[in-house]
């Protein structure tokens, strides 16, 4: 007995895509694990799945027809190299080898170039959505060559999250979501989505697949800082509770901020701590993990010289907040310190005041999360320029739409704005996002303000401030910092009358010479 395609690493992402491949019509998946009775106890657990278990790389080979396909789930790094060596040496030239981890995309290029000299073919796939998403349909980014692309669209592109193909928004009321938990009771007895744009797309060549991911992986990181700032705002600076919290990123979620995050938002700030009765975010230690994208992230931003500021900021404030010892030195500095209590945090006096506040919080997070797409687009264009890759910001958007944790509604009018202007410079320039923006900036600038009077650190939307401000300055204080670097370095620079390479005689007579 023969499959179709292999899963390699059978944790909680690897076997619920192999389960999610396993349900599609005549799809038939073997499954390898180095632990090999973890990986029988997947398959005793899931017994619909029909899984066949290899005990070796080999039989793992050996249960494969040809040309094979085998997708990678184990962690980014060595885990991934070891496997990749394990399967180079019992594959055969014209086999395929997916990486479906979240490896940095400098090493799945390097590992394209490794793989392409044994004769077989290399993939990055980019898969968002987490545990949920493996199970229900994830977003797929691809990348890996036009040949590679043609042979895996039929496996992949069926268990891809289908996004509703929208009509012309209206007021009529949105259909309840599941939660992540009744998405999976659900997904055991689940039936093949045919309806919908499959979120699944090859973005370019070798490490294409993982870089969108990343930067994916960035935007979240921003998103999420975005709105625990409004979050604190709300509550250190309107005075509101949990709860009550939850019930306005509710009510957001039924408009323009739609989204998976507002909405798992709402979730966590309902919650209520068994334990103690107190809110769970009350019991939560204030100190946020990261597994790296977003950090990568930044420092691809960096090297490809793409200002995200506000990805950048959002993983600093991670840092900072993981920085204990740091955090308590500044016990002893002055200035206001916001309370989260109800009866002591509220300068709005009346419910009127209060509700204008909210308000203005929702619109300056809105800007917020527009500026943090606007500067993740732009470090993929960006990137694709760099690395050759024939990278379609539309059609990112697209597959961004559902699957992934940045779903959000707006990313219909993103799509649409790139369907309308292929050649787009800045999402900034688009219609829809420009009046925006226009219209919500003073939203932003409002909330930083009050941020600063009464000591609510709010480095995302700060940043996003400037980053608004920085692109429509007709002049920067950049003129400045070159002519330092040209007083002592001798960097040069250029003029704004005449073309051409310029240093000023600092040390001498101060006279102009051009180079």
């Amino acid at each position: 007995m023969t499959a179709d395609v292999g899963v390699i690493g059978t944790g909680v992402m690897g076997s619920n895509l192999a389960r999610n491949l396993a349900g599609q019509p005549g799809t038939r998946v073997a499954i390898y694990d180095r632990d090999v009775d973890r990986a029988r106890a997947v398959a005793a657990a899931h017994p619909e799945a029909e899984f066949l278990v290899a005990t070796s790389p080999a039989e793992l080979a050996s249960m494969l027809h040809g040309p094979r396909v085998a997708i990678l789930m184990v962690n980014a790094g060595r885990a991934t190299d070891s496997a990749i060596g394990d399967l180079t040496a019992v594959f055969e030239p014209g086999d395929i080898i997916v990486d479906g981890g979240n490896s940095l995309f400098t090493d799945t290029i390097e590992r394209g170039k490794a793989a392409e000299r044994a004769g077989v073919e290399f993939v990055g796939v980019g898969i968002s959505g987490g545990e949920v998403g493996a199970l229900t349909g994830p977003s797929m980014m691809v990348g890996g060559t036009e040949a590679a692309w043609r042979r895996l669209r039929p496996i992949l592109e069926p268990i891809a999250a289908k996004a509703e193909i929208q009509a012309p928004e209206t007021d009529a009321g949105e259909v309840p979501k599941p939660t992540p938990e009744e998405a999976l009771q659900e997904s055991s007895a689940r039936k093949p989505e045919t309806a919908g744009e499959p979120c699944i797309a090859h973005v370019g060549t070798d490490g294409a697949g993982h870089f969108v991911k990343m930067i994916h992986n960035g935007i979240e990181y921003a998103d999420m800082q975005l709105i625990a700032e409004a979050y604190s705002l709300l509550r250190d600076g309107a005075g509101l509770t949990p709860s009550q919290i939850a019930e306005v990123f509710a009510q957001w979620n039924e408009g323009e901020l739609e989204s998976y995050l507002v909405e798992v938002t709402a979730e966590v700030l309902t919650h209520t701590d068994s334990a103690t009765g107190r809110p769970f975010v009350d019991v939560v230690v204030d100190s946020a993990g990261a597994k790296g994208t977003g950090a990568w992230t930044v420092k691809t931003g960096l090297d490809l010289g793409a200002p995200i500021a506000t990805i950048a900021e959002a993983v600093f404030a991670r840092s900072l907040s993981a920085a204990a010892v740091l955090r308590s030195s500044g016990d002893t500095l002055d200035g206001p310190r916001p309370s989260s209590s109800a009866d002591d945090a509220a300068p709005s006096t009346t419910s009127a005041e209060r509700d204008a506040f909210v308000d203005t919080v929702r619109q300056a997070l809105f800007a917020g999360k527009v500026l943090a797409y606007v500067q993740g687009l732009h470090e993929i264009a960006v990137g694709a320029r760099e690395y050759g890759w024939d990278t379609d910001l539309g059609e990112v958007a697209r597959i961004w739409r559902a699957g992934c944790i940045i779903r959000a509604r707006f990313l219909d009018r993103i799509a649409d704005a790139y369907a309308a202007e292929p050649q787009l410079t800045s999402l900034v320039s688009a219609p829809y996002f420009r009046d925006s923006l226009n219209e919500t900036q003073q939203s932003l600038r409002d909330v930083v303000v009050r941020a600063a009077t009464v000591g609510i650190p709010v480095p995302a939307l700060s940043s996003a401030l400037a980053y608004y401000d920085g692109i429509r300055a007709p002049r920067s204080s950049a003129a400045l910092v070159q002519g330092q670097r040209d007083f002592f370095g001798s960097h040069t620079y250029g003029r704004v009358d005449r073309p051409g390479t310029f240093h000023t005689l600092w040390s001498g007579d101060r006279s102009e010479v051009e180079l």
